[in-house]
């Protein structure tokens, strides 16, 4: 069981590696390596456990390429909530179905783990150290190139997490501002980021 760190992890990270080639494209498949590389390296700047952060770097898309009228069956039979957003535009989906994936095929029961897959894509509130180098990692791993001010938030990444944190959403909102994919969690993780880095400069 993948519950806290040490041999269990580590023995099992390229067990998972290999299962998890099967059930998603290449493209994506080189993705989630760029994802837990950069998770690994930014949990040794921040002395989050290293072995979680590729766990959740290795599995937070690993219902992404899952089509989406069976995310949203899944998701049902999972009993999770889905918003009208998420309706929508089910997607987004693939971070909290991605989380009960992980934990039914990939035997990953540590909360932390699950929580970070879970919120990767939008962002919350609050979020842990590992919640914010998911998150952050998925945005800055070494084959994104389309997404504005990346050379300045991937330095920021590894100088000031709640500042990359802030400045990727502002980023993905002004991105999505005429969309109808703009999640609430994300309006409110801005906003409660947004209130820390100004409380900063007051």
């Amino acid at each position: 069981m993948f519950t806290r760190g040490g041999r269990d992890l580590s023995s099992n990270i390229y067990k998972i590696q290999k299962k998890l080639r099967k059930y998603i494209d290449e493209e994506r498949y080189w993705h989630t390596l760029g994802v837990m590389y950069t998770a690994a390296s930014l949990a040794m700047r921040y002395d989050v456990d290293i072995e979680k952060a590729q766990v959740a770097g290795l599995l937070h898309d690993c219902a992404k390429c899952i089509p989406n009228s069976k995310k949203l069956k899944l998701c049902r039979q999972y009993h999770l909530t889905i918003s009208e957003t998420e309706e929508q535009a089910p997607y987004l989906l693939h971070a909290p179905l991605g989380a009960c994936i992980a934990k039914e095929k990939y035997d990953v029961t540590d909360p932390e783990i699950l929580s970070a897959i879970t919120w990767h894509t939008t962002g919350k509130p609050e979020m842990t150290a590992l919640e914010k180098i998911i998150f952050l990692a998925d945005y800055i791993e070494p084959m994104r190139t389309k997404a504005s001010n990346l050379p300045e938030i991937r330095r920021m990444a590894f100088e000031d997490l709640d500042l990359a944190v802030y400045t990727t959403l502002r980023d993905t909102l002004l991105y999505l501002k005429d969309s109808t994919s703009l999640d609430k969690h994300s309006v409110e993780a801005y906003n409660y980021y947004k209130q820390i880095i100004e409380s900063r400069e007051a």
